[in-house]
């Protein structure tokens, strides 16, 4: 056997040997595949699938009313006319009208919360100042605080846009009456004097102005 055939043979023969050690090596693969560490990776570290939840309970509306009642319809009727209402939100407003208003009628300065009451109600709160200084009474009144509120109620009109509010309070405030000549016809300076109420405020969704007006007052 000549030389240049003698060489080829041994060229063939690693050729075949270099094959057979990679194929061990390497194993075989079909396709495309990713490196085995990616895949390996991917495979032990991959998150859970999570399951996305949308249109669940609006906790602003449930904290303060039962589900599927009126109170609770309507005001998800008022979230859709105006998508910036919240219920908490409109709670903690009326906590301090309810004091600013509270207060402000006590001393007879409705001229500070006129813009915040109905016209009955404003009419309403007239007549018992003006009686009270024909009289020559003065009213002295430290508010304390809001003992208690509920969202007690609320309703929509989907004619007018306009939606009400029922919030009951338990106030807490001094209230002493004084005569003319100083002397204290009901109350006292020191004794805290509990008072409950059921106000009313209402305003039409959607307009520019934020504010709510007291339109009826209860007991």
């Amino acid at each position: 056997m000549n030389s240049p055939i003698l060489q080829l043979l041994v060229l063939a023969g690693i050729a075949v040997f270099l094959i057979l050690r990679l194929k061990n090596v390497l194993g075989t693969r079909d396709g495309f595949e990713p490196p085995r560490e990616v895949k390996s990776q991917s495979t032990q570290h991959r998150a859970p699938d999570l399951e996305v939840i949308e249109g669940g309970p609006d906790r602003d509306i449930l904290d303060h009313a039962e589900e599927g009642s009126a109170t609770a319809l309507a005001l998800a009727s008022m979230k859709s006319a105006e998508p910036s209402f919240g219920v908490s939100d409109f709670l903690e407003g009326a906590r301090g009208a309810y004091e600013m208003i509270l207060v402000n009628f006590e001393k007879g300065d409705l001229a500070a919360i006129k813009a915040f009451l109905g016209q009955e109600v404003y009419d309403t709160f007239i007549e018992v100042v003006e009686a009270r200084e024909k009289q020559g009474l003065t009213i002295e009144s430290e508010f304390v605080g809001v003992r208690e509120m509920n969202l007690a109620s609320a309703s929509f009109d989907p004619n007018t846009a306009e939606g009400e509010i029922t919030v009951r309070f338990v106030g807490e405030l001094t209230h002493v009456v004084r005569s003319k000549d100083g002397e204290i016809l009901e109350g006292s300076e020191s004794q805290i004097k509990r008072q409950k109420d059921a106000w009313t405020f209402a305003r039409k969704m959607g307009e520019n102005d934020p504010n709510w007006q007291l339109v009826a007052t209860d007991e």
